[in-house]
């Protein structure tokens, strides 16, 4: 296993409370500052730059992923559910599942997977242990719960050919990894244990698959950020100037990965806490899967 200090760029000091979801799409780096619930793009740059937004909700917005053949749709996972959003910034709810849950919730991280079904997952406000799930988004929208009892579910993460996600639960310190069937999207076994993390380590946040299959992992609270091998080997460790990297995304071109981050919990955060850092990198990924639902 390697480390370095990694000499990384300001790309935007937005003062971000919670920034999340980085993804490419179409060119440009699209994330989310979760806790205002505004949504924005920054278009592919170098240096640092201005950001557009895209919208602002009055509910928190956890992350997006574009929805195939609709330009600026976004199915969203906001508030306590899953919703198409328009240009407009109107919602339109596919289903609020986390209105039904006992503890006040809120939707978290989610992303578009290979086959174009969309998961995201859900946490309890006041973090309550067991109370975040994962759900699915099909194709003709219904929202299926796939998985309970997490605290924290966070930064779901596909391989190329859609048969393996990655899924934090932050707050417990484990990366999962589950079989997925493309066909059917269910699972084809139960969760297994990809990587437990020991105490100060860091907690495992958004998360990101690159051209080599190797697993890239944001590690809120050590301001670092880990690659894993599929087997679960370790290999290097990147540290960032902000101590809570919240998610990672590989440019598809050029090699740089890009990393949100928070000044949630930072007692004297500098610029680089709530922004939007990049960092040279030997390695690329893969632009945004879309949503294919709703045709």
């Amino acid at each position: 296993m390697t480390s370095t200090a990694a000499p990384a760029a300001l790309v935007v000091d937005g003062a971000y409370e919670l920034a999340e979801g980085g993804r490419w799409v179409d060119g440009r780096y699209v994330y989310v500052d979760i806790l205002s619930g505004r949504l924005f793009e920054l278009r592919d740059e170098t240096g640092p730059a201005a950001p557009r937004q895209l919208a602002q909700l009055d509910v928190p917005l956890g992350a997006v992923a574009p929805v195939s053949d609709q330009p600026d749709v976004w199915i969203a996972a906001a508030g306590t559910g899953i919703a198409l959003l328009t240009a407009d910034g109107a919602l339109e709810w596919l289903d609020r599942p986390e209105d039904r849950t006992p503890a006040p919730s809120r939707m978290n991280d989610g992303v578009a997977d290979p086959a174009g079904r969309f998961w995201a997952g859900s946490m309890a406000y006041d973090g309550t242990h067991g109370a975040g799930s994962l759900y699915r988004t099909d194709l003709d929208g219904t929202v299926v719960r796939v998985l309970d009892g997490l605290t924290i579910a966070n930064g779901p993460a596909f391989t190329a050919d859609g048969t393996t996600m990655y899924l934090a639960d932050t707050a417990a310190g484990t990366i999962l990894r589950c079989r997925v069937d493309p066909d059917s999207g269910d699972l084809s076994s139960d969760p297994e244990t990809f990587a437990q993390l020991r105490e100060g380590e860091g907690s495992p946040d958004g998360m990101t698959v690159d051209d080599e299959g190797r697993l890239w992992v944001a590690m809120w609270g050590t301001g670092t950020i880990r690659r894993y091998h599929p087997d679960g080997r370790l290999l290097h460790t990147v540290t960032v100037p902000a101590p809570h990297p919240t998610s990672v995304c590989l440019h598809p071109s050029d090699n740089r990965l890009f990393v949100t981050t928070a000044r949630h919990g930072v007692r004297s955060p500098t610029a680089t806490s709530g922004a939007v850092l990049s960092v040279p990198v030997p390695v690329r990924g893969m632009a945004a899967c879309s949503w294919r639902g709703r045709r």
